[in-house]
């Protein structure tokens, strides 16, 4: 028997979950001597009340919904997919190539072939530790971990010696053609008496990642290989035993992850940059895993979770910007997130699953 209504589990332990973490941020806030109701209500005005606060929090979780995605269907086969930010680097230089080297006709053409490009460069780059995993037992947090570094490193050198127009500083590709430059949502929702998301980056990937959370509900809990990939998370052995293939589910899952985990680089090279530089992933892939944990591995729960960790960014943001209260501060908010999230779930749950246990019995 369920030890927690499934609402509670899904709603109710992750609400209690951010108010502690809310609760702790404004006694760290309170301890560097600033006003924590102020500095809440001067994130909320940045982040969502002016359509351009708008703009960039749906940005950043644009770029949180894809490794988040990323990371839940790996959780899915029990795999620890640490290797995001490496996948989404290597991807964003498929991305450079498809829009430096192909003239498209349209940017609606090259977003299909940009798309394209990620998800394969991604998921090459998510397959060899998924290779090594499946036939070798290399452990996948230590291989993409490994792989994290090589892309930043292979990155920089192609920048450097290769992409780099003749005679820049700057190690960065040079600018894509003007047909391949997403439209930004200034662009499609300002009219001249209203304008709208001013300056802000937010762009058309945000729909993509729309769509790729109803693909990865629809392949979860909608088709043979979303069952394969659960069976074989719930229980190798008994997934075995039904003629489940743990190799192959194994790769296939980190294909998955890894081609997810690359898209978010068309929101950040091709959307935002309009070339290819290096950072531009910004840690958005170790992001990922705190969006899987609070979003409870479930699209939709990925979903609200990266909208409130673009709050959290843009909210730091205006933090920096308009008072003294550091930058980093909204890290520790992060961090304290992730804390009650993930490793002090349990401390949330027991008092919960006992609460509800005493009702039973009281009703019955």
């Amino acid at each position: 028997m369920r030890t927690l209504p499934h609402w509670a589990d899904v709603v109710l332990i992750p609400l209690i979950s951010l108010l502690l973490a809310g609760l702790l941020s404004a006694l760290v806030v309170l301890a560097i001597g600033e006003n924590p109701i102020a500095a809440f209500k001067l994130m909320v005005e940045g982040s969502l009340m002016r359509s351009s606060g708008w703009g960039y929090t749906l940005y950043y979780a644009t770029n949180f919904i894809f490794t988040g995605l990323a990371v839940a269907v790996a959780f899915h086969a029990r795999l620890f997919n640490i290797g995001g930010e490496g996948q989404a680097i290597v991807a964003g230089l498929g991305v450079a190539l498809v829009c430096l080297y192909i003239p498209w006709p349209h940017w609606s053409i090259a977003l299909i072939g940009a798309t394209v490009a990620a998800g394969l460069f991604g998921a090459l780059w998510a397959f060899i530790p998924a290779y090594l995993q499946a036939e070798r037992g290399s452990h996948i947090v230590i291989t993409t971990i490994m792989f994290n570094f090589i892309a930043a490193a292979l990155l920089n050198y192609v920048l450097v010696n290769l992409l780099r127009p003749a005679g820049a500083m700057d190690p960065a590709s040079g600018p894509f053609p003007e047909a391949t430059h997403l439209p930004t949502f200034q662009a499609l929702f300002s009219t001249a008496d209203t304008p709208l998301f001013r300056g802000a980056p937010a762009n058309v990937t945000f729909f993509l990642a729309l769509i790729a959370c109803v693909l990865v509900w629809l392949l979860i809990w909608r088709t043979k290989l979303g069952y394969e990939i659960r069976s074989f998370g719930q229980s190798e052995t008994a997934a075995n035993y039904a003629g489940i293939h743990p190799k192959r589910t194994i790769v296939i899952a980190m294909l998955i992850s890894g081609a997810l985990a690359g898209m978010m680089s068309i929101n950040t090279t091709m959307g935002e940059a309009e070339r290819l530089v290096l950072n531009s992933v910004e840690g958005a892939g170790f992001i990922g895993i705190a969006v899987a944990l609070m979003g409870r591995n479930h699209p939709f729960g990925v979903l609200l979770a990266a909208l409130l960790f673009g709050f959290l960014y843009q909210g730091g943001a205006e933090l920096a910007l308009w008072t003294d209260i550091p930058r980093e501060l909204i890290v520790v908010i992060q961090a304290l997130v992730i804390m009650f999230t993930g490793a002090l779930d349990n401390m949330v749950r027991m008092p919960l699953e006992s609460l509800f246990a005493m009702l039973r019995r009281g009703n019955s």
